[in-house]
């Protein structure tokens, strides 16, 4: 997506990468304190973002109705404010590019925020990419977890990392100096890059695999935690911000969701990831090592209370939007499957609502 819209006002705003992007300006009507809203409210992903200001838009125009606020504050930060209360202050929708946590799930609960509606609408993946002047990657996991965890396997122990270039942490990897842009820890993008590729990479080594077996809790704490001293950049929430900054620092490397890799072919290109390029099959199929899915969240007990939140659900999992061929391809999302994609119809149908994640 090259611009956050503001769907009220009819206006592109470009906004810095620190903060939080939102599509409308409108108010929340009523008291805040249990009040209706006059408008659908959905916060969280930035990569979900361009596809929900996407159905907002279209929604509206075919409904007439009020477009929905859509903010991108990042997965966790969604869940958050989503999980912060059942009255008109908080979220009717969260965006997500990871499953809800159990812990999230509980806060909800503990908050009066129950009957939970689960929704995937699609893939994407998590893309490593540099400008196009720069150098061709071809990455392993392993050698991405040497590169940007704060600690790495030393004789058995654990030592502070002090890999400078990338061919420091892998035979033919180019000598640039090591320097990542990448989501901050709020973002579901980050999860899914610590777990996807961080996570995976560390479980190749004898010593983090042995500690996985010991004190999972302990492995997941150091492939986790990414080096603070320069080399890897929280760049905020906004991933076209990313992009920019690698046009302006060739030998950079940014971490970021497919959709803007889509979006932004004629500046940057992606790292394989050992072997695999992130194409539409690729990550279709799951062949590429970094494919995630895409969700969102939704109160059923405002469903039939916030005005076009139905029309915004069903909107979301039609076959014009999340379909094989639908306008969200376009933006850069991976369809379900035919069948999965039906199920998905059919739960939204019924009102299904979710059970408690297992972790």
């Amino acid at each position: 997506m090259k611009t956050a819209i503001y769907l009220a006002a009819g206006a592109a705003l470009a906004l810095s990468a620190c903060s939080p992007k939102t599509d409308t300006t409108s108010e929340t009507a009523g008291d805040g304190g249990g009040g209706n809203r006059a408008q659908v409210w959905a916060a969280g992903s930035s990569t979900v973002f361009p596809f929900a200001t996407r159905v907002a838009e279209n929604v509206a125009r075919t409904t007439g109705g009020k477009p929905a606020r859509v903010e991108s504050l990042g997965t966790g930060g969604g869940f958050k404010l989503f999980c912060g209360g059942a009255s008109s202050q908080y979220p009717d929708v969260a965006t997500a590019s990871r499953p809800i946590k159990k812990s999230e799930f509980e806060k909800c609960a503990a908050a009066g925020v129950t009957d939970i509606i689960e929704i995937k609408i699609g893939f994407d993946g998590i893309v490593v990419a540099n400008d196009k002047k720069g150098p061709t990657f071809d990455l392993h996991r392993e050698q991405l977890y040497m590169a940007l965890a704060a600690e790495v396997p030393k004789g058995g122990a654990f030592a502070p990392n002090t890999a400078k270039t990338w061919d420091a942490v892998g035979p033919g990897l180019p000598k640039d100096a090591i320097l990542v842009y990448g989501p901050p820890p709020t973002s579901g993008t980050r999860d899914a890059f610590n777990e996807l590729a961080l996570e995976k990479g560390g479980e190749k080594d004898a010593t983090l695999a042995a500690l996985k077996k010991s004190d999972e809790d302990s492995f997941k704490a150091k492939t986790h935690t990414i080096r603070s001293d320069g080399l890897w950049v929280d760049s905020g929430e906004n991933d076209n911000a990313i992009v920019q900054t690698l046009q302006k620092t060739p030998h950079s490397i940014g971490v970021f969701g497919y959709s803007f890799l889509e979006n932004n072919m004629d500046k940057v290109k992606a790292a394989k990831i050992e072997g695999v390029a992130p194409t539409f099959e690729t990550i279709s199929s799951g062949a590429y090592p970094l494919s995630r899915s895409m969700f969102i969240y939704v109160k059923k007990a405002s469903i039939g209370v916030t005005p076009g939140l139905r029309e915004f659900v069903d909107g979301f999992v039609s076959d014009a939007a999340t379909g094989k061929g639908g306008y969200l391809q376009s933006r850069g999302l991976i369809p379900l499957p035919e069948a999965e994609h039906k199920a998905q119809q059919a739960s939204v149908k019924a009102l299904t609502v979710m059970t408690a994640p297992a972790s």
